[in-house]
């Protein structure tokens, strides 16, 4: 049976090397994160291994064993994950109506969107081509700022985020007022 430590060095090299190291501590990592994590403790021991293969070749014996190296990626992982949780829990606190589960709201939101998507089909065809290209194609569907929209489409910024500003407005004005008359029943 080859040291760790042999076959993590052997690893950077021959790939399948790996795969005693997985056999071997997957149990005790898996102990060790189901304690501190239990709902998620088989998604953290999956993410351990990844970290621990794409991380193989820094392994340094000069720093210690190849098991407490392994603890280490796990200790981190699960730091990330405890983050990520805390920055959700946050946004959640910041945002309520965010994180609200009832199923009939996303599917009054649907039957909003079907109502309204033919008027903002042909608002948005309205627009001017550079409105329009900045609007939708490079700030909505490739989620450029309008900065990066700007210097694709060979544009002062400024005047990437004036174009944006104005065709925001006559979508937001359009659609409010055809909302309001296609939910509502209102045809004043």
């Amino acid at each position: 049976m080859d040291p760790d430590e042999d076959l993590l060095a052997r690893s950077a090299r021959e790939p399948t090397a790996f795969e005693p190291l997985v056999a071997r501590h997957s149990p005790a990592l898996h102990g060790y994160l189901v304690r501190r994590a239990p709902a998620v403790a088989d998604d953290l021991l999956s993410e351990v291994w990844l970290q621990a293969y794409a991380n193989r070749k820094t392994f340094d014996v000069a720093r210690g064993s190849a098991r407490g190296w392994l603890f280490g990626v796990a200790r981190n992982v699960l730091s990330r994950h405890r983050q990520a949780v805390a920055r959700a829990a946050a946004r959640a606190q910041q945002h309520p109506d965010a994180t609200t589960t009832d199923p009939w709201q996303a599917v009054d939101q649907r039957l909003d969107a079907s109502a309204v998507g033919p008027e903002l089909r042909r608002r948005l065809a309205e627009l001017p081509e550079e409105e329009r290209e900045l609007l939708l194609l490079l700030v909505a569907w490739e989620q450029l700022t309008p900065a990066e929209a700007a210097a694709a489409v060979g544009v002062p910024a400024g005047t990437a985020r004036s174009r944006l500003h104005r065709a925001r407005a006559r979508l937001r004005d359009g659609l409010t007022r055809t909302t309001r008359t296609t939910l509502t029943g209102d045809f004043a």
